[in-house]
């Protein structure tokens, strides 16, 4: 599961997410790749599950970037814990984005065996995705 090895703090506050992504809304790496269109809270394990399949469906053939990483630590309190007494331990690790943000890209296969495995990979997903291609794209 994805996390950090080492973080400076164990909590940090929810924070806001608005407006469009300021960086990582390109695709830098590969021809092709999934965007989304909405803010969320991305966990590793949903994360691992998408990379999975996507390696699945492309069979170990081309290569595949993870552009996001689970930095920002979630806490929760214990189930039928009173109110008060400070803040809950951390229970998982969190990738937040916002909208127009590249969460995968993929490259070295043809532009139908990827559309499917990003399609897959974007089903594990609580954010609604858009597929992109490289605009310099050709068959």
């Amino acid at each position: 599961m994805l996390q950090p090895k080492k973080t400076k703090y164990r909590k940090q506050q929810k924070g806001k997410m608005k407006g469009n992504a300021q960086r990582g809304h390109e695709l830098a790496y590969g021809s092709f790749g999934i965007k989304t269109l909405e803010e969320a809270w991305i966990t590793g394990r949903q994360i691992e599950s998408a990379r999975q399949a996507v390696t699945r469906y492309m069979k170990r053939e081309g290569q595949i970037w993870i552009k996001i990483f689970p930095d920002k630590p979630v806490t929760k309190k214990p189930a039928e814990v009173r109110m008060g007494k400070g803040k809950g331990a951390p229970e998982y690790f969190v990738a937040p984005v916002t909208p127009g943000r590249i969460l995968f890209e993929a490259d070295g296969v043809p532009l139908a065996v990827a559309k499917e495995a990003l399609r897959l990979a974007a089903q594990k997903l609580p954010v609604a995705t858009k597929f992109v291609v490289r605009k310099d794209y050709v068959e």
